[in-house]
């Protein structure tokens, strides 16, 4: 009986290290791939032209996972090495909090979550274990430390720091003014903290000031299921905004925190962009023109963000586009440009959200080469590939003068 107890204490003892050392890989492996298909050639003016951009991708969310982004990984979508090597001068990194188990796109109740057994598994402080909001400070301190990493690699070889966590509009314009015209890993390069889905306030409106000082600067009120503030597209009533969640949107543009439709149900969009006084943004997601998924914008609520004058970020995987070819993130990218203009077309590549994309961050030249190949011209690929983002999150950063509080965005702002 002892040599079983033994036995069994030794088994117990070598599943809980599998468990923690390689469970979190195993799982991120299954779950952000990259299918493996031919990609098209890509020219030299493509090549060419991809070195100039100053590129802005408003989603990913490599946080939720055990990674280091100062090394390169061998998983996953995005690490600061293959953002370098894609050119990408401001990555937007999200904060997931809480997820369905059996998420689906059609209906999500809020009483399961998959991230709690994450955070766990992942050994992550236990203050994390059971508070949302400790799990998005956590990620905060977590892209804080890699960017301190990695200036503290470059000063020690003496180049330029590599890797900002952008907080300010000033910020902001420093680095897309210094990302260009310098060696991949000499670059100056920007990362800014988002969220995705405001339940990590708990109810409370005082934590937005907390997710602030942190460092988060733009936020959707849903994700995959209805909170406090808003119905979720993916929700069970999809219904519109609480009065929470109006208060919630009017601190958050007083404060310079960008508001974010993505996922919201078609009910909380209209009501967001109705009430908006600053340009909205949508991150992630594509369009009902090119693929008819629920969560894609209506050709309305397109022109309802663009009213605002802010952008729609199309992503790169299935659902977003209905394929992952670069020439379908095109194809919807052109959609809104021919229908409010190029000024509104931006990238959302919901790269580590659990998505099957077809090329990871370091080849997103095969954006540009699809844009080329669908008839865009050079200075209308720089709006899209990043300029239009750097326009909206410069001029939403900024703090709201009191005079301006009242004042509702125009059409064509």
């Amino acid at each position: 009986m002892r040599k079983f107890l033994y036995a069994l204490v030794l088994l117990l003892i070598v599943g809980a290290v599998g468990f923690f050392t390689l469970g979190p890989g195993m799982i991120e492996k299954s779950m952000n791939k990259v299918d493996g298909k031919p990609l098209p050639k890509v020219s030299a003016e493509a090549i060419a032209l991809h070195k100039t951009l100053t590129i802005v991708d408003l989603h990913s969310d490599t946080l939720m996972w055990k990674r280091d982004l100062t090394e390169r990984a061998t998983r996953g979508h995005v690490d600061f090495e293959r953002l370098a090597e894609g050119n990408v001068a401001i990555q937007l990194f999200s904060s997931v909090t809480k997820t369905p188990k059996g998420q689906n796109y059609d209906s999500n109740g809020d009483d399961t979550d998959n991230i709690t057994l994450l955070t766990i598994a992942q050994l992550q402080p236990i203050k994390t274990w059971n508070s949302l909001l400790e799990r998005s400070l956590f990620h905060a301190e977590k892209l804080k430390q890699a960017a301190l990493k990695i200036q503290n690699r470059y000063q020690d070889n003496g180049y330029e720091p590599g890797w900002n966590v952008i907080s300010t509009s000033k910020d902001l314009v420093w680095v897309a003014d210094h990302s260009q015209n310098i060696a991949p890993h000499e670059g100056i390069r920007g990362a800014l903290l988002t969220i995705e889905g405001l339940q990590n306030l708990e109810g409370k409106a005082e934590n937005l000031d907390k997710l602030y000082k942190a460092g988060f600067r733009m936020a959707g009120l849903t994700h995959f299921f209805d909170n406090e503030l808003a119905g979720s597209m993916h929700g069970l009533k999809k219904g519109g905004l609480t009065p929470f969640g109006r208060d919630i949107i009017q601190r958050m543009e007083t404060k310079g925190m960008i508001v974010d439709i993505a996922h919201c149900s078609r009910q909380c969009v209209t009501e967001i962009l109705a009430m908006a006084r600053r340009p909205v943004v949508s991150s992630h997601g594509g369009v009902q023109a090119t693929c008819k998924v629920n969560r894609n914008l209506s050709d309305e609520h397109i022109r309802g963000v663009a009213a605002t004058g802010g952008i729609i970020g199309i992503g790169y995987w299935d659902a977003a586009v209905c394929d992952t070819s670069p020439k379908a993130i095109a194809a919807a990218m052109k959609h809104v440009r021919d229908l409010v203009g190029i000024q509104h077309v931006a990238l959302g590549s919901d790269y580590d959200g659990a998505t099957t994309v077809r090329f990871d961050t370091s080849k997103l030249v095969q954006v540009t080469q699809a844009l080329l190949d669908a008839g865009f011209t050079p200075d209308e690929i720089r709006a899209a590939m990043g300029g239009n983002a750097v326009r909206v999150l410069r001029d939403g950063l900024q703090p709201m003068a009191a005079s301006a509080s009242t004042v509702i965005a125009k059409p064509g702002r």
